[in-house]
């Protein structure tokens, strides 16, 4: 629609308005704009769709999903093609690329004089339509009228206009999962060799490795059990991927035929931080340096801080340990699960309780059937980031017996006054800085605390680690205790 002076909409090429009379009579266009022709595209027959380039229009960017591995305009058109539910797409050839993609009804479409280039999927035959009237353009040249028509229709448009969904402020669950790209069952079996290279299994299931048709890596987690049906199943799975963040693994896609219930993330090359802590990766030693594991340490805070504090679904993860901190190529950490406590019914709790690897990162109030919080995610953390520090796990057998279980031998270390960096990583220790590691042992102390309220929030953690805010020794000590 045109704004400028008296609002003024119209439809583009492939478009018919959807009212006749409201638009032409009435001047009302709220009704919105169809599809001359429907779009070709299924998941077995792929499709024979392809995109109309507009200049001068533009959608809403808030509305668009962002694919920043998209690293050009033919990789951008190929992801927007390979998914039936994308109608649009744009390229911004940026530092680093960005690849917008829109899903589903076409909302609020505007003239712009951005000259950014805006590609609008359309039905084969309307592309050849129209490339048929360009090369007998010089035989309609003579009716004025014609060009009128031609230039009102380019002014904007589009399905569903705004005042037609001014009082949409919601989107249905189903309109919400295609921001998420379905595959059928067949397809993953396919992408991972049936399930053949498997990458790890949790609490919520087993991960496998899986290459798609356009050749991306993926991660395909198979969910164990589900105590929802498909509708619910599909809500939560909207939600989930709604949840967009830097140290958050990103879902791209999930699978729900009959029992079986998929999800599909982004890959990530260097595997779990658990891999590290481990000391054995790939069958070498693989030692991260004290300002990397600092690095890894902010980045997990701020994942949880967006779950706990920033995402519109607020979401306590409940099961934060190393095997789901993931590492991409920069070894930037990535929470991984988060949102799937709710996917696998009422049995969540007696699952963790009996996950080998995972009861030593529960809070107390797990296991004493207190009401939870998101202080269960700072606890799990502050035993994570003891790990961190230390490069060993939080009981170590092949220790001396005061070493067995690191938390407390590291609180004594840390109440008798002895040198901080005692609990360091020996292999990282003559070049770790020191105000760093006495902020982190602190930090770690005050979140393992039994009592759930003495511990800080993950806004907190964040001021108390990178030094914003001084940590209070006395708090720490009484921790101790």
């Amino acid at each position: 629609c045109m704004s400028n002076v008296i609002v003024s909409c119209s439809c583009i090429k492939g478009f018919k308005p959807a009212d006749e009379h409201a638009w032409n009579v009435e001047k009302s266009w709220s009704s919105g704009c169809v599809r001359v022709s429907p779009l070709q595209c299924s998941v077995t027959n792929g499709t024979t769709d392809g995109f109309l380039q507009l200049s001068d229009k533009s959608l809403m960017d808030d509305k668009a999903v962002i694919y920043i591995q998209e690293h050009t305009q033919e990789r951008c058109k190929i992801a927007c093609l390979g998914n039936c539910s994308c109608t649009a797409f744009a390229f911004i050839n940026s530092n680093p690329a960005i690849c917008r993609l829109w899903f589903g009804d076409l909302l609020n479409m505007r003239s712009s004089t951005d000259g950014m280039p805006l590609f609008i999927r359309s039905a084969a035959s309307e592309l050849i339509s129209s490339s048929s009237k360009g090369r007998g353009r010089s035989r309609v040249r003579a009716v004025p009228i014609s060009l009128a028509v031609i230039a009102a229709t380019f002014a904007a448009i589009l399905v569903s206009l705004f005042i037609c969904l001014r009082g949409r402020t919601k989107l249905r669950d189903d309109d919400m999962t295609t921001l998420l790209r379905t595959f059928t069952y067949k397809d993953l079996k396919k992408a991972t060799k049936n399930f053949s290279h498997k990458l790890g299994s949790g609490a919520f299931g087993s991960v496998f490795k899986g290459t798609l048709v356009d050749s991306t890596i993926v991660a395909v987690k198979k969910l164990d059990r589900s105590g929802q049906g498909e509708k619910q199943f599909r809500t939560e799975i909207s939600t989930i991927g709604n949840i967009q963040h830097v140290n958050l693994v990103r879902l791209l896609g999930f699978c729900t035929e009959g029992s079986e219930r998929l999800l599909v993330y982004e890959y990530m090359p260097n595997g779990s931080l658990n891999s590290f802590l481990s000391r054995k990766y790939g069958g070498a030693e693989v030692v991260l340096d004290w300002k990397t594991r600092f690095e890894i340490a902010i980045g997990i805070i701020k994942g949880l801080l967006y779950l706990h504090e920033e995402c519109r679904d607020r979401i306590i993860h409940c099961d934060i340990k190393p095997e789901n901190i993931l590492l991409d190529s920069e070894f930037c950490p990535k929470i991984a699960d988060f949102g799937l406590a709710k996917l696998v019914g009422r049995d969540f709790s007696r699952v963790l309780t009996t996950t080998r690897g995972t009861r030593g990162y529960l809070a107390p109030e797990w296991i004493s059937g207190l009401p939870i919080t998101t202080k269960v995610d700072v606890y799990s953390f502050g035993m994570m980031l003891l790990e961190i520090i230390s490069g060993r796990r939080y009981v170590d057998m092949t220790v001396q017996e005061s070493r067995y279980y690191f938390p407390s031998w590291a609180a004594t270390q840390i109440d008798k006054g002895n040198n901080t960096l005692d609990v360091v990583d020996e292999r990282v220790a003559n070049k770790a800085d020191v105000e760093e590691v006495r902020r982190a042992v602190l930090v770690s102390m005050l979140c393992i605390q039994k009592i759930e309220v003495l511990r800080p929030n993950m806004g907190e953690v964040l001021l108390l680690l990178e030094g914003k805010v001084e940590i209070d020794t006395n708090n720490v000590e009484r921790s101790l205790q």
